[in-house]
């Protein structure tokens, strides 16, 4: 089973479809999305079909630069990053709440940063997310 909710190549996921899945989490994901499209506009918003294994998900990008990724699962969704160490150390400097910081602490180390992922079930969850996209983006 795909990591995305949606795991049909030739389908990529309809607006109606996303707020099915998503249920009440729609207008968080609707939300989040809404306020990193204005903090950091220009932002190109684009669907990609990554691999079976992860299935659709949503890239938001400024310019070169990929922002999030955001991957609608059945009820929630789930928010990635490739952070760096800067940002690593930013997000320990920040009022980041500990269990996302712990998150942060745990993910897997690659060439381009931590690749974080985070469970959106809440408005504090988006707000926190949000954050962590700042802290990217300055770093």
């Amino acid at each position: 089973m795909a990591l995305s909710a949606f795991d049909d190549k030739a389908h990529p996921p309809q607006e109606k479809d996303l707020a099915k899945t998503l249920g009440s989490k729609f207008a968080l994901w609707n939300d989040l999305k809404d306020r990193i499209a204005a903090r950091f506009a220009p932002l190109s918003i684009d669907w990609g079909f990554a691999s079976k294994n992860t299935g659709w998900g949503l890239r938001l990008k400024q310019e070169k630069r990929t922002v999030l990724y955001m991957t609608p699962c059945q009820g929630y969704f789930l928010v990635s990053f490739a952070l760096g160490e800067k940002a690593v150390k930013a997000a320990h400097a920040s009022d980041l709440p500990a269990a996302v910081l712990d998150v942060i602490d745990k993910a897997p180390k690659y060439a381009e940063g931590r690749g974080v992922r985070f469970e959106v079930k809440s408005a504090k969850d988006v707000r926190n997310l949000e954050k962590v996209a700042i802290i990217k983006m300055a770093n």
